[in-house]
Formats: C-alpha cells, sequence, structure tokens
C-alpha cells in the first residue's frame, strides 16, 4: 500500500457559506480554517494547497462569550516611539467586523508559505446578502 500524495492538478474547491451570528467567534474561525486548509476532505495533503472557498454572511452580528468585547485587545505598532495602538474587540467590530473574524481565523491557519493563499479565499460580509450566488455555496451548519 503507498501513501496518497495529492497533485495540484487534482484540486477541486467548493463554496461554503457560514452565517457569524450563529456561533462564537473562536468557534467559528476553527470550522473556517478547517474548511480553508482542506483537513475535512479524504484527498488532504499537508503541502498542497487544496482548501475550499469560505463565504461568511452576518459579521455585523459576531457572537462573544464572556467579557470579549471590552477585554479583548488588538495591538498595533507604527514602528516609530510611541506608535503602539491599542483597540478592543468592541470597536474593532464597530469600525471592521471582517477584521475581526480575519484575525482570528489568520491565528488558526499554519504560519507558512501557503497562508497568504488560504486567506485570500475567505470572503466576509457585513449583512446577509453577499456577492458570490453564482457560485451555489454549500450552507454549514
Amino acid at each position: 500500500m503507498k501513501t496518497y500524495s495529492q497533485k495540484t492538478s487534482e484540486i477541486s474547491r467548493e463554496w461554503w457559506l457560514i452565517d457569524a451570528s450563529t456561533l462564537p467567534l473562536g468557534k467559528l474561525a476553527v470550522v473556517i480554517a478547517d474548511k480553508l486548509m482542506g483537513k475535512s476532505k479524504v484527498t488532504y495533503t499537508p503541502h498542497t494547497d487544496n482548501g475550499d472557498y469560505v463565504v461568511v454572511i452576518n459579521a455585523k452580528n459576531l457572537k462573544v462569550t464572556g467579557d470579549k468585547m471590552t477585554d479583548k485587545h488588538y495591538y498595533s505598532h507604527s514602528g516609530f516611539p510611541g506608535g503602539l495602538k491599542d483597540l478592543t474587540l468592541a470597536e474593532i467590530i464597530e469600525k471592521d467586523p471582517a477584521l475581526a473574524i480575519q484575525q482570528a481565523v489568520k491565528g488558526m491557519l499554519p504560519k507558512n508559505k501557503l497562508q497568504a493563499d488560504r486567506l485570500a479565499r475567505l470572503r466576509i460580509f457585513e449583512g446577509t446578502e453577499h456577492a458570490h450566488a453564482a457560485q451555489q455555496p454549500k450552507e454549514i451548519k
């Protein structure tokens, strides 16, 4: 018996739709990262990017548990003295709710050369309508 290794010509991608208001942020990020990496497929091969496309709707109605809205902080630094910026999760969701989901998913993906390509297949929309109806995404419950 030989070990199967998927070739790039054999990759078939599907489209998935998930509602962000159904799961808390962490569990949502795990489901999305699993689909982006293709780990739920039988043909999963770690060194090839065989993941699927994921469309996330209702990012504005993101759920979190506990006091994460006020206690969870996102930091960024400009590189200059005094350039540290600090935003809470509530401020991030108010400005750009897609950023909170994208950062959570990015933290769940492996840190390698495939990460940027996998994140590029993630499409996040604030409302219930999305621009990918023609792809007929399957809904994840």
